[in-house]
């Protein structure tokens, strides 16, 4: 695929960075499926991963690519959660978690900072088959993300991406009329992501396509939901609001395949 932009800014400003990030649902099964030859096609500065599902002390050597610097953080739990994050250029100082050890404990964030902002790569917690996370996900964890990431963006701007775990508008899955007592589609859910965005914090895909539709990034592996493209967008760059006139494109690489998620795109010029 090619995978080559000539985005720029709404002032003519060509991109100088781009962040990839992708749910790659398991390392080790993404690896099988050759999942670093889309790492190396794309050839974002910094590549982020999420519920790699592996300890960090297990993470297999051929998964890091030649020319970037990695980071892994996995949970107390094996096989499940945990985020990585590739870079090109060596961050300033990585941060694991956010400080809260209820939250910490399943290794969900990744913070890197750089010299002129934070990327920040995040598993957000799924509020599970009939709910039973909903109460933490939206009481505990949404509450606390949320301070975290002003506490980040009081300092420097932010690039919040990864599996937010939610589908914010009707337009983000392909049967919203079905899935509102769904995982991802609750309206305490949808609020959550809402209340995130009124902190001062952007959509980068519906900033740009705020009317596009069939834009997913999620497709369950059962009754071939992909090939029907019976979907949920679920994967997201949020950024800080200062953010947007340096914003040249959000993509949805939706034909790249080797998990249930596909990987997303942000450029950027950011100088």
């Amino acid at each position: 695929m090619d995978f080559s932009s000539d985005a720029k800014t709404e002032d003519g400003r060509k991109w100088n960075l781009k962040v990839a990030s992708w749910n790659i649902n398991g390392i080790r099964a993404w690896l099988q499926k050759d999942g670093t030859s889309y790492i190396k096609a794309e050839s974002p500065d910094v590549m982020c991963l999420q519920e790699t599902k592996c300890d960090t002390s297990k993470i297999p050597k051929n998964c890091e690519v030649e020319g970037y610097h990695c980071y892994w953080l996995s949970g107390d739990q094996e096989g499940y959660s945990g985020v990585g994050m590739m870079t090109k250029k060596e961050p300033i100082k990585v941060s694991y978690g956010i400080d809260v050890a209820e939250h910490d404990k399943e290794g969900r964030v990744i913070t890197a900072e750089f010299e002129k902002y934070f990327v920040v790569t995040a598993y957000i917690p799924n509020s599970g088959r009939g709910l039973p996370r909903l109460e933490y996900r939206t009481k505990q964890w949404d509450v606390d993300f949320i301070a975290y990431l002003k506490k980040l963006d009081a300092k420097k701007p932010v690039i919040l991406c990864g599996d937010l775990n939610v589908a914010h508008l009707d337009i983000d899955l392909k049967n919203p009329k079905t899935n509102k007592k769904t995982a991802g589609f609750t309206p305490q859910e949808r609020e959550g992501f809402t209340n995130l965005l009124q902190e001062g914090f952007v959509d980068s895909f519906r900033k740009l396509y705020p009317k596009k539709e069939a834009a997913y990034t999620f497709w369950a592996y059962f009754m071939n939901n992909r090939a029907k493209d019976c979907g949920w967008r679920l994967d997201y760059f949020v950024i800080s609001e200062r953010l947007t006139k340096d914003l040249c494109d959000s993509v949805i690489r939706k034909y790249v395949l080797g998990s249930d998620h596909c990987p997303v795109v942000f450029l950027a010029n950011i100088s």
